[in-house]
């Protein structure tokens, strides 16, 4: 079997254990505070979650890019030029045109590597959703699938990874461009959340409203479990943007609904995080297959 390698992005906020521990390399997006731009490193190493989270806190605009274009130049003629296929999995298109400008990127390299194959994947997800993916088409290819076989898999199976969450305030959300039905959820009364979902077209999806902060955590539990299949084999992936009390909290609301084989925690990493704001929880577990397309 010809090696690959798999390539995520910024958005798929795996931490350096579960990257280096399964061999998934990424390509970084960058964010720009308060008028200067900075690498997305999922490894934290300007700012530690807590200062960035409390940059927004403090009302510091944080905006982000796709995938720079040199960027993909670099770390796919990186893996080319060692003889390696390239298996890009994606942030949603959704949300992000890395995937499109991927593809550009991807055919005009292939004139100078001809025997490359670079497979860009569409996750129509992000954060641990699409981090799952990744770790997923890594266990396929230690099994010794080949890169189309992955590829396929992760396009047949993607939708089966289910998101469920919610945030302290839509506003971020809405100012990015970054959810459908918002404006239902505008001029309610204060302590209103969204529970938010990623839908078929890989947008965030306001889908149902409830009130305070407990009831939220708990509608965030029972969804994650309606939408969990072979449960005592399976993993909820939890990421929280600078929330660890509260992300601990929705990890015992959903073991005392389901026994799972285990509940993962870690950070939204910078770029999600610029795009739903601090205090955010999600949710994300392999179960049934996504159907539910948002409307405004």
């Amino acid at each position: 079997m010809k090696k690959y390698v798999i390539i995520g992005d910024s958005t798929c906020d795996l931490p350096k254990d579960i990257r280096e521990k399964y061999g998934i390399e990424y390509a970084q997006m960058n964010f720009v505070a308060d008028g200067i731009e900075h690498r997305s490193s999922l490894d934290w190493e300007e700012y530690s979650p807590k200062e960035y989270y409390d940059l927004m806190r403090n009302g510091v605009l944080v905006k982000t890019t796709q995938v720079p274009r040199e960027e993909f130049v670099s770390v796919f003629s990186h893996w080319a030029k060692q003889g390696y296929d390239i298996l890009y999995i994606a942030c949603s298109s959704g949300l992000s045109g890395s995937v499109g400008l991927a593809t550009v990127v991807a055919a005009e390299l292939k004139e100078e590597y001809p025997d490359i194959n670079i497979i860009c994947v569409d996750s129509l997800i992000s954060s641990i959703g699409q981090g799952m993916l990744l770790v997923k088409a890594a266990m396929l290819r230690a099994e010794g699938k080949s890169i189309e076989e992955t590829a396929a898999w992760i396009e047949e199976n993607k939708l089966k990874v289910n998101q469920c969450g919610t945030v302290d305030s839509l506003e971020y959300l809405r100012r990015a461009g970054r959810v459908t039905a918002t404006s239902a959820f505008f001029g309610n009364i204060f302590g209103v959340k969204p529970l938010i979902i990623s839908d078929i077209k890989g947008h965030n999806y306001a889908y149902r409203k409830v009130k305070g902060a407990s009831n939220a955590r708990k509608e965030v539990a029972k969804d994650t479990v309606a939408a969990a299949e072979d449960i005592e084999n399976n993993v909820v992936c939890i990421s929280h943007a600078d929330c660890l009390q509260e992300a601990e909290k929705l990890r015992d609301e959903i073991l005392s609904l389901a026994k799972f084989k285990d509940v993962y925690i870690t950070y939204i990493g910078p770029v999600v995080g610029a795009s739903v704001g601090p205090g955010t929880l999600i949710t994300y577990v392999y179960g049934k297959k996504v159907i539910i397309e948002g409307k405004e």
